[in-house]
């Protein structure tokens, strides 16, 4: 039976990089660097994933809709850039790109590993490793954007260089999950930059994204209805809509504690 699972592993895995990897190698078209001028909105909602919206604000005046929450371990330091700036915007949606693309090196050096007959904990450390050094490596002229990766990587994962393999597997609890989880894309700076669609199926396989509906939120300390809608909304004018919807948990609108679970529904 374990020899069975074993295989079993081995074989979603193969699928996960069959299936998925070659979209991301040609996936990027040039449309991709274009700005909308009109309101731009995605085929997949970011807002069913919590793990996006852990990371972002819908903002209408956002070039893609979304910009980085301030309050995000991961992405608050990128908060202040100008995310209405078509220009800002296409050049840091370019350099993600350029990012992107580098996975194939990790693939690369997984099935050079692989072809050496080495074990998925050795490739699995070495993949991890690669990645924290791609990222890196893709600031190498943005000494300002480095510095803000560093502290972001501190603060998350008390690294600067990013999470190391051993913490993955302590949460993971798989060296076939920690080489899964090292091709996952951060679904809350694709949404930012015009990516959501693009990582989407990618995203999925490696669990970045869990879609849920509807939309369920956990109150935090000093959340409001106001606050919230201007979270998911891009409008804090909207709370009306979540206190609609949960009217049987909310008796006051001024009042809602934290630890409830409400619904947000989407508009």
């Amino acid at each position: 039976m374990k020899k069975i699972r074993r295989i079993a592993k081995a074989a979603v895995l193969a699928l996960l990089v069959t299936a998925l990897f070659i979209p991301v190698q040609f996936a990027y078209a040039d449309e991709t660097l274009s700005v909308e001028k009109t309101p731009f909105s995605y085929e997949h909602d970011p807002r069913l994933n919590a793990k996006t919206m852990e990371d972002v604000v819908a903002n209408p005046e956002a070039i893609y809709g979304y910009s980085p929450d301030p309050n995000s371990v991961r992405l608050g330091e990128y908060a202040s850039y100008d995310w209405t700036d078509p220009k800002v915007v296409a050049k840091a949606t370019k350099d993600r790109i350029e990012y992107l693309e580098q996975f194939n090196e990790m693939y690369i050096l997984w099935k050079d590993l692989e072809a050496k007959g080495k074990g998925i904990e050795e490739i699995a450390r070495a993949v991890s490793k690669r990645r924290n050094e791609i990222r890196l490596e893709s600031y190498k002229d943005d000494p300002v954007g480095l510095a803000k990766v560093k502290k972001s990587n501190f603060d998350k994962y008390g690294n600067e260089e990013g999470p190391t393999a051993i913490s993955l597997f302590e949460k993971y609890g798989s060296w076939e999950k920690v080489l899964e989880k090292s091709f996952a894309s951060n679904s809350g700076m694709d949404a930012c930059l015009g990516l959501y669609d693009i990582e989407y199926e990618l995203n999925v396989a490696t669990g970045e994204i869990k879609e849920s509906y509807p939309v369920k939120y956990t109150v935090k300390k000093n959340d409001s209805l106001a606050k919230i809608a201007q979270k998911y909304y891009g409008n804090s004018a909207y709370w009306m809509f979540i206190y609609n919807e949960n009217k049987d948990i909310i008796k006051n609108p001024n009042t809602i504690l934290e630890g409830w679970t409400i619904i947000v529904p989407l508009r």
